[in-house]
């Protein structure tokens, strides 16, 4: 039996102190994440997916169910007791890896495929870029880049790169 997407009482404003017992969120045994639905029964794993992870990061997130359905669904996530609020993050945190291209520090070679060395926000790194299709633009200032391996990397407002990580990127777009 499927479980209807729940749309009302989700982000209900839960003090401090709500009881444990009161919990719609938790980890179980396995550290699977798990809610909790309006008649009591516990469904999981879910995945916290959110709806636009790149414009609007903070805003309305999903929780997906074992069959990919949605059981339950937050616009404003903020407004979850702290708790479950810090499980959501948590689980986003382990699910999402979205390194920020901070700086191009040196390409192999302007022909495709190129070995790109990078600073991002999570350290040097060096990835393959296949080819130029490989560089989207997104959003306006907003490109995505994705390596040989499908790992994706953020460049956000490319113009306010270093000019020679400008200079770089440049030739590929």
């Amino acid at each position: 039996m499927s479980a209807k997407p729940e749309t009302q009482g989700i982000a209900r404003a839960a003090g401090e102190g709500a009881a444990e017992a009161d919990a719609r969120l938790r980890r179980n045994a396995l550290g699977q994440l798990q809610w909790r639905r309006d008649d009591g029964v516990w469904i999981g794993p879910v995945t916290p997916v959110r709806a636009f992870p790149i414009q609007a990061p903070q805003a309305e997130v999903a929780l997906l169910g074992p069959d990919g359905h949605e059981v339950a669904y937050w616009s404003d996530p903020a407004a979850l007791a702290p708790g479950e609020r810090a499980l959501l993050e948590q689980a986003l945190a382990e699910r999402e890896f979205l390194p920020r291209i901070l700086r191009l520090v040196e390409v192999s070679s302007f022909a495709t495929p190129s070995t790109w060395t990078v600073e991002t926000d999570r350290g040097r790194t060096r990835f393959v870029l296949k080819g130029e299709e490989d560089i989207r633009r997104i959003a306006p200032g907003v490109l995505l880049v994705q390596d040989a391996h499908g790992v994706q990397y953020l460049i956000r407002d490319p113009q306010r790169l270093d000019r020679h990580s400008r200079r770089l990127l440049d030739r590929f777009m």
